[in-house]
């Protein structure tokens, strides 16, 4: 319902790019130019600096930006609202997910909830659980799910199931001769790290250092942000990784991994986050409530059963 010149600003301003911004709306770029420029008519001042392949914000620019922001957000509120005396769950839902929530629990979370409200249109940003937490707090996203147990005061969180963190490593490889491992085990082989800020990074920084371990005695061959990559080095070369269980269940079935548990066992936490203080609208409540329910339903089938 917002004024269609604010959200072209706001994507052209967002994404720092005409282009980027067009691909993102599904608008050609001459749309995008001209809703831009009849809004820098309609101000009478120009809005945007353009140059060097980048678009930057004049003064007046950032004063429009920061005014869109608010009406845009008052627009998605009123469209919430009304869909809500409507009893009928309608609109965008903006959420936010780590990397290995988003692969293996969220399409069946999501494909249940559609099947109850066919109208929303879940909106999904793909990240690790720090940058998720971090964008729901500033409140870029409805509503988080993430693998870490969140403190920040301005969140919301419940805690849904929890999932075993496992050794992962070629079939064969000398590690698979224990039953469990423990952080001594682990010292001289090849360690295949997360990326800062990844959720099962921290509860593996954290297990050596229970240990007496610290991150810097560890033989640490590669940081990775792709779980996919992660679990490729891991079947391919003498490397070991630590995934969570739900992750790997397919290359298990397949003999492409094998796994190994900690000792003593590790868990990563489930957890559904929305801001404390932010509109509460009954859609963001009925898909947290959804969330929780269907983590925790799914944390308790064995995971050898699904497909």
């Amino acid at each position: 319902m917002a004024e269609r010149r604010l959200q072209v600003f706001h994507a052209v301003a967002k994404h720092g790019s005409f282009t980027r911004a067009a691909e993102h709306l599904f608008m050609t770029q001459p749309a995008v130019t001209f809703q831009i420029k009849q809004l820098e008519e309609h101000f009478n001042t120009r809005l945007l600096d353009r140059g060097h392949g980048h678009v930057g914000l004049t003064p007046a620019g950032e004063v429009v930006l920061a005014y869109a922001e608010r009406i845009l957000d008052l627009s998605d509120e009123l469209e919430s609202r009304i869909s809500e005396l409507t009893d009928d769950l309608g609109g965008v839902l903006s959420i936010g997910t780590s990397t290995t929530i988003a692969a293996y629990w969220l399409p069946r979370l999501l494909e249940r909830f559609k099947q109850k409200y066919p109208r929303v249109v879940p909106r999904v940003v793909v990240g690790n659980s720090q940058l998720t937490e971090s964008r729901v707090v500033a409140r870029e996203l409805d509503i988080g799910l993430i693998e870490i147990v969140s403190e920040q005061p301005a969140i919301e969180r419940f805690t849904a199931a929890r999932d075993e963190l496992l050794v992962i490593c070629r079939p064969g490889h000398p590690l698979t001769k224990k039953k469990k491992l423990a952080a001594q085990d682990l010292v001289a082989h090849p360690f295949l790290n997360r990326d800062p800020g990844n959720a099962i990074r921290e509860l593996t920084e954290e297990f050596f250092e229970a240990a007496g371990i610290g991150i810097e005695e560890l033989n640490v061959a590669a940081e990775l942000g792709s779980l996919a990559t992660v679990k490729h080095l891991a079947a391919e070369t003498d490397g070991y990784a630590i995934a969570s269980r739900a992750a790997i269940q397919r290359d298990l079935r397949e003999e492409r991994l094998a796994a190994i548990p900690l000792e003593p066992r590790q868990y990563t936490p489930l957890e559904v986050i929305i801001p404390k203080d932010k509109f509460r609208s009954r859609l963001i409540t009925t898909f947290a409530e959804h969330a929780v329910a269907e983590l925790v339903a799914m944390a308790t089938i064995p995971l050898a059963e699904e497909a």
